[in-house]
């Protein structure tokens, strides 16, 4: 089995608690669940597949404890790594930078020689833009508690059934 670790950013807990789901459906046990604020070298290396999640805050930013989470992972080697992204945003209060954070990080870390996977199609979203679409499809699973909470668990059954495969 493929070890998988979870980093979340999260200011309110959304996003925590969509990493802890995730963590359930998947069979991640919490101690490979990480707030990024306390990413390590050591830690990014003792995994193959890193799950990163963050919300969207003001104009399209990555959540506070990405910034520093960000720079650490660029200078790590993530050569042979699998991401998979996830994010939370308010399509109806930010739609023209909704889950923009997963964009962000997306864009950071594209040429790490990573492997992205997780890719969302774009059709069941009301937005009007976002900096984490590709040829109509999210980078990774984009969530809007705010708005569209009926569809959060089949939203992340989906998600997690695209990259089990990945993960074991």
């Amino acid at each position: 089995m493929k070890r998988t670790g979870i980093f979340y950013g999260s200011t309110t807990g959304t996003t925590q608690s969509i990493a802890e789901t995730l963590a359930g459906k998947l069979g991640i046990a919490s101690c490979d669940v990480h707030d990024v604020s306390a990413l390590t070298d050591e830690m990014v290396h003792k995994y193959d597949v890193l799950l990163m999640g963050t919300s969207t805050w003001g104009e399209g930013e990555v959540q506070d404890d990405w910034y520093l989470g960000l720079k650490k992972l660029k200078s790590i080697d993530l050569k042979g790594k699998v991401i998979a992204l996830f994010g939370c945003g308010d399509a109806e209060s930010y739609p023209d930078t909704f889950c923009d954070g997963i964009g962000v990080i997306y864009e950071d870390l594209h040429g790490s020689n990573c492997e992205f996977v997780g890719f969302v199609p774009d059709d069941d979203y009301h937005y009007i833009s976002s900096i984490a679409v590709k040829n109509h499809y999210f980078v990774g699973l984009a969530i809007d508690e705010v708005n569209e909470s009926h569809k959060t668990d089949e939203r992340i059954d989906k998600w997690v059934e695209k990259i089990k495969p990945y993960c074991v």
